[in-house]
């Protein structure tokens, strides 16, 4: 029995990301090895579970806002989050995730934005809400807390003349949301969304599903402020169940703006390692391949750990279950 069903749960994982690579929308991946880098496929089949559930209307790359029965409503305080996001920004805090070494550098979700002059600030992440952000925006956090769609909000800084590269975000138990703030107000800054492009403006919102393939660009001489959330995904009553778990991961990645603030156990994680990874750096300069054997054997010792810890679980339930 056990064999059974861990070879059906392998046989899914790899129908779901054959399923992301070739047929989730219009964009493509350019080679397998970008999909693998860029998409986190060990999420493929959780995340295609919250597909198959999810309401039709929220199925494509861009969801319209006002089919959330208040969200509509938030970018009608632009003006008043701009002013906090500015007043913060400062006073320097979105500089502390990119400066290395601090309790906010250590991002598992988002650490690989940093290297292009992204940053974020973080107000309130999946039922926590930042002490240095009720500090800091009392105003923008009083708002939010009248929206219940609202899972996680950040203030998140894009350079000018810079972007993000084609990704897809690793979980997709929620969508995002974008409300303009502070931006150049020009088609050259805009996010493309499995083909779709959309250019921020002052005070308009969008919502999209980040597990699409997208990027970024700001081809500009201003920056890019902007609210970004992560709102509830419109489900039926199981995948709401389902999802109810699974958000549980997203609550594991929480990482502080600095000390006054919580971390969650997987970038707690990510913070203790940070010298090992640091030493593959190293390796990774001087010995390329050895680096690469080493990456995908941890990477394959992990996801054997993972099918161990299901064969385990399902031993347990046969073992309690009447003979």
């Amino acid at each position: 029995m056990i064999a059974t069903v861990l070879a059906g749960l392998a046989g899914g994982w790899l129908v779901a990301m054959a399923y992301v690579y070739r047929l989730r929308g219009r964009a493509r991946y350019a080679s397998v090895q970008q999909y693998w880098r860029k998409s986190w496929p060990v999420f493929a089949l959780p995340n295609a579970v919250l597909y198959l559930f999810t309401r039709r209307w929220a199925r494509g790359p861009f969801v319209p806002v006002d089919r959330y029965a208040q969200l509509a409503q938030l970018a009608q305080h632009w003006e008043t989050l701009r002013d906090e996001a500015l007043a913060m920004q400062a006073h320097g805090g979105f500089d502390e995730a990119r400066r290395q070494g601090s309790p906010a550098s250590f991002d598992v979700g988002f650490r690989t934005f940093y290297k292009y002059g992204w940053s974020r600030y973080y107000l309130h992440w999946y039922g926590y809400t930042y002490p240095s952000a009720i500090a800091s925006c009392p105003r923008t956090l009083e708002i939010l807390s009248r929206f219940p769609d609202i899972r996680a909000a950040m203030f998140a800084v894009l350079p000018p003349r810079s972007g993000l590269t084609p990704h897809a975000d690793p979980l997709g138990c929620s969508l995002r949301y974008h409300l303009g703030l502070a931006t150049p107000n020009a088609a050259q800054c805009f996010i493309n969304v499995d083909g779709v492009e959309r250019a921020w403006r002052d005070g308009e919102a969008f919502v999209f599903d980040e597990t699409y393939l997208h990027f970024v660009t700001n081809d500009t001489d201003a920056p890019r402020l902007i609210l970004m959330c992560d709102v509830r995904r419109p489900m039926a009553l199981p995948g709401r169940v389902f999802n109810a778990a699974y958000s549980l991961l997203a609550r594991a990645v929480q990482t502080p703006n600095d000390a006054r603030d919580r971390r969650g156990v997987a970038s707690a994680l990510f913070a203790a390692l940070a010298p090992v990874r640091a030493r593959g750096k190293q390796l990774r300069e001087r010995n390329r391949p050895l680096y690469n054997a080493l990456k995908w054997g941890i990477n394959l010792a992990l996801l054997g750990a993972v099918f161990g810890i299901a064969a385990g679980a399902l031993a347990s339930v046969q073992w309690l279950l009447p003979a």
